[in-house]
């Protein structure tokens, strides 16, 4: 029902908090759509992960612009939010929150998107716990290896 990369995603985004790798299998996934759609919601979640990356090494003007272009997609893929599993309200409240703490130039927080499908959910559980990790954690501020992901891939 849900496209793998899309959990994966989630895993990622949730669970091992590493956006970098979140871009990665996104990025992949939304490449194999002909032709490709850069207004596409894949696109938006790689922006919002890119954004939460930039955000959290302190990035605050790659974070600002990459979450003004997610908010921008996602505002013109709107109707296809909850066929993603996500509560549309809450989203949109997350969403809001995200932009403020960036805009604001607060410091990072761990957020979770609001998944309200039962089928999704529990699959994400199942697929954290493949990661050795709990749905949701909170990133781990102290490892350069995540939060710098870039400098360190191979």
């Amino acid at each position: 029902m849900f496209d793998e990369a899309y959990i994966e995603y989630l895993v990622h985004f949730h669970c091992t908090r590493d956006y970098f790798e979140c871009h990665e299998i996104l990025e992949e996934r939304w490449k194999q759509e002909l032709p490709l759609d850069r207004e596409s919601i894949w696109v938006a979640f790689i922006q919002l992960a890119v954004a939460l990356y930039h955000h959290r090494r302190g990035n605050l003007e790659g974070a600002k612009r990459l979450m003004k272009k997610s908010i921008n997609k996602f505002q013109k893929n709107d109707e296809k939010i909850e066929q993603f599993g996500l509560n549309k309200y809450e989203f949109w409240t997350l969403i809001d929150h995200v932009e403020r703490r960036i805009m604001g130039e607060k410091p990072y927080v761990s957020v979770s998107l609001p998944i309200e499908h039962p089928d999704l959910l529990h699959k994400l559980k199942e697929k954290c716990s493949e990661f050795s990790c709990t749905y949701p954690s909170k990133s781990d501020l102290t490892n350069p290896e995540l939060i710098h992901r870039h400098i360190y891939r191979s």
